[in-house]
């Protein structure tokens, strides 16, 4: 059972930076995880009256607050649109629309959980987090840092020419998920692709252009690059063996769909 001892609706990011130095204050996000453990917290952390629900999208950027809701990202037309419907599927089978609409952004991305969809997702992009005192550092290396008692202000993602691309593999359709890719391919035809839920946290591939080769040789390619290099663990939802094997699948599956969408725009 969670206790809480004191509840705290702070008015700045100074504020909920000082109380979450203390080692037994906890920010409090949609408190999806947090209230099936079984802890004590002397002060939870609300951070709700801070604006950071909201999503900002401009020419070049989306600033993403870690208040906003997975929920709002599976909704918000921009996101849809750039990343050609990859973000709503991510999201589409998280458990269901009742947690999506409590589980924070900020929440999902500093957990760093390897079964995480959203941080697959991101880090397939060129995203970066700020973070109140230690500014603004790309999504790959704050995912590889241990956890500290900064505070996540928002997500920063830049836009780019890319076609992006989502694919998991669940046992069932809102259970965890057994493997997650996220691919990205740029104009100039690099890939960037993520892979989680190894069990362990996501981590990223990046492959240079290769024009002119054909799809399903790049895929393959590419394909066994990652089956060869990725670490791979056993749980009750997949052996080791089999996700390593998915992660090849996967890759080639989002290669041959990205070379043929833009195969279709270039005629």
């Amino acid at each position: 059972m969670l206790t809480i001892g004191n509840y705290v609706k702070v008015k700045t990011l100074e504020e909920a930076y000082e109380l979450n130095q203390a080692r037994n204050s906890r920010i409090m996000g949609g408190m999806m995880w947090m209230r099936l453990g079984n802890a004590r917290v002397k002060t939870i952390i609300d951070m709700s009256d801070l604006g950071l629900n909201e999503i900002e999208e401009t020419d070049h950027v989306f600033r993403i607050g870690a208040m906003c809701t997975l929920r709002q990202l599976e909704e918000h037309a921009g996101l849809a649109a750039y990343t050609h419907g990859a973000v709503k599927e991510a999201l589409r089978h998280i458990v269901g629309v009742q947690l999506r609409n409590l589980a924070t952004v900020g929440g999902s991305i500093y957990s760093r959980f390897g079964f995480s969809d959203v941080l697959t997702l991101f880090m397939a992009m060129d995203c970066s987090v700020e973070l109140y005192k230690g500014g603004i550092v790309s999504l790959r290396e704050y995912a590889e840092r241990p956890y500290d008692r900064d505070i996540l202000v928002r997500l920063i993602v830049k836009k780019e020419n890319a076609e992006f691309f989502y694919q998991s593999v669940r046992n069932s359709q809102t259970d965890i998920p057994v493997l997650t890719c996220a691919a990205a391919r740029l104009a100039d035809g690099c890939y960037r692709i993520a892979i989680g839920a190894r069990p362990l946290k996501a981590v990223l591939y990046e492959f240079p252009a290769e024009n002119g080769v054909p799809a399903q040789e790049l895929a393959l390619k590419c394909a066994d690059a990652v089956k060869n290099d990725i670490i791979t663990g056993s749980n009750m939802r997949g052996s080791a063996e089999y996700r390593r094997h998915l992660a090849g699948v996967l890759t080639k599956r989002a290669v041959v769909e990205l070379e043929a969408r833009t195969a279709q725009e270039e005629n």
